[in-house]
């Protein structure tokens, strides 16, 4: 990480304790370790992520679009000038579950030769952080634009969401589809990754969230409503 200019370490879950002997494999990146987070659940880590990108090294089952990290290094740099943009990494064994993978918009894969493609740990990290610092050498300059009081707002209501609103989100769409029985009483996570798929590719923002919701409440009101009158 900070070979490629990254500081922000957020531990989910660790195994392990940050000792004696973490400090002495880090040499002179110790600074990464005293300021890493340890943290319960991957959505507590990601409460405040505009941006979560998810890296996988297995196949899987999926409509959704599978970037490399050379391909998708500039939409992060980009994503990280209005929030905050987190790479998830599982651990080295079997990487990230499909439940963790859901709380991702978007997922990296590194191409290698499939005869054999495991990469450890330490390896996909480095790749990844790579392509993001080689993606700062050719990013344009943005223009710079007089601030104004409708700009500001203007931003304000563009500000990406971020984790903890696109699971609050997800957690009424799930409750408002469930009340109109759009979702199969078995299985309501099948239709639902499809659900945050779609939304996680429109990059939804703080606005994006709010609408949504609110049509989420009208549906809820709706089927009281109905229930009400049978």
């Amino acid at each position: 990480m900070k070979n490629m200019g990254l500081r922000d370490l957020v531990l989910v879950a660790p195994r392990a304790r940050l000792g004696a002997s973490a400090r002495h494999m880090a040499v002179h990146a110790e600074d990464v370790l005293r300021g890493c987070r340890a943290v319960a659940t991957l959505d507590e880590a990601l409460a405040d992520v505009a941006l979560a990108v998810g890296t996988i090294g297995r196949e899987i089952a999926s409509t959704r679009r599978i970037e490399t990290p050379r391909a998708f290094a500039a939409t992060m740099r980009a994503a990280a000038r209005t929030g905050c943009v987190a790479l998830v990494f599982g651990p080295e064994d079997h990487g990230l579950s499909n439940a963790e993978l859901d709380r991702c918009q978007a997922l990296l894969r590194i191409p290698a030769d499939p005869a054999y493609g495991s990469l450890n740990l330490a390896q996909a990290v480095l790749l990844c952080a790579y392509e993001i610092h080689l993606a700062a050498e050719i990013e344009p300059a943005s223009p710079k634009r007089k601030a104004t009081r409708r700009g500001k707002e203007r931003d304000a209501e563009a500000r990406p969401a971020t984790g903890a609103e696109r699971e609050a989100l997800f957690e009424h769409l799930e409750e408002a589809l469930a009340r109109i029985g759009f979702l199969q009483k078995q299985n309501p996570a099948h239709i639902m990754r499809d659900v945050r798929a779609l939304l996680g590719r429109a990059g939804l923002t703080q606005r994006d969230v709010r609408v949504w919701r609110g049509i989420a409440r009208q549906v809820l009101w709706s089927a009281s409503r109905s229930e009400a009158r049978r």
